[in-house]
């Protein structure tokens, strides 16, 4: 017989991941902001991101509950509940991604976060060139002949 494990059942970590949803999409950060010629104080309501990490302190917080083992599956102990900790880092990750597409994110910070990069060779056409890179300047008028 196995361990106990805290979490019965895969289903109740896709309830708990609804109840985190739920709150951070229903409860907006307001960023302060002082407008007009008189610096009027304004407070707009700013869309949270959902985050792997914020998921992780929402379980602890409400459940007393680590979910670090089932997340990692630890030992091979967790394998039921992989499908459902796939699920929930691909809605976090499409989360994240369009956020940052629609400008509500930080899409640098969000890059980041995901671990996107964007690599461009513009010097060496992806040859190697044994440490030493050789640049051309032409010097061109204004106005080309």
């Amino acid at each position: 017989m196995g361990k106990h494990k805290y979490i019965e059942t895969p289903e109740k970590i896709g309830e708990m991941f609804e109840e985190y949803y739920k709150e951070v999409k229903g409860k907006p950060r307001l960023k302060t902001e002082y407008v007009g010629k008189d610096g009027d104080q304004v407070q707009t309501p700013r869309e949270r991101p959902l985050l792997i990490e914020g998921f992780f302190n929402f379980c602890h917080r409400k459940y007393n509950v680590s979910l670090e083992h089932y997340w990692y599956n630890t030992d091979g102990a967790y394998e039921e509940y992989r499908s459902i900790i796939t699920r929930v880092k691909s809605i976090i990750r499409e989360d994240q991604i369009e956020g940052a597409m629609l400008g509500d994110y930080n899409s640098n910070i969000t890059a980041r976060v995901q671990g996107l990069t964007e690599k461009t060779d513009v010097t060496t056409n992806g040859q190697e060139i044994g440490g030493k890179i050789e640049v051309e300047i032409i010097k061109r008028g204004l106005i080309e002949d």
